[in-house]
């Protein structure tokens, strides 16, 4: 018996299809999307330590000192030390990440221009708005523990 995919389905499915194109019109760059992730991720955050860019990254603190290690040596990164804290680094682009940012935006601005292929402006914006709502929601939901939820849900369902 087929079912209908479910919306989480859906969501994965096209996130992870974009992720595949941008891939794809990327290769040339010789960069991994790790890598790619980290320096949009630090565009945002200069001046940041380890520990909380791989918090933002959501990955280990280790896997991200190799990622950060291959990314000094390519010139693309740099860490400058603490200025009260001789055991933290804090980490900056260098001047030869901010091109690659700009190649990395215009792939990412086709591969949406593709996954959208046929959508009116007004959808493009409506479907934008939507994506952001259910990320607020769920930013919210996981701000509360479960059994927080489950009350909260058991509380609305008798109203």
């Amino acid at each position: 018996m087929a079912t209908q995919p479910t919306m989480g389905f859906v969501l994965h499915d096209v996130a992870r299809l974009m992720r595949k194109r941008f891939e794809q019109r990327a290769r040339h760059t010789g960069l991994t999307r790790s890598q790619w992730h980290v320096l949009a991720i630090l565009s945002m955050n200069e001046g940041i330590h380890q520990k909380a860019l791989a918090d933002l990254l959501e990955i280990e603190s280790i896997t991200l000192v190799r990622l950060l290690d291959k990314m000094e040596a390519n010139g693309l990164i740099e860490r400058r030390k603490h200025p009260t804290d001789r055991r933290m680094s804090l980490l900056f682009l260098t001047a030869a990440a901010h091109p690659l940012l700009d190649v990395m935006r215009g792939l990412g601005a086709a591969t949406r221009s593709e996954s959208t292929t046929g959508f009116s402006p007004a959808e493009n914006e409506q479907l934008l708005q939507l994506l952001t709502r259910m990320r607020t929601n769920l930013l919210d939901a996981c701000a509360q523990p479960v059994e927080a939820q489950a009350t909260d849900e058991e509380q609305r369902s008798h109203v």
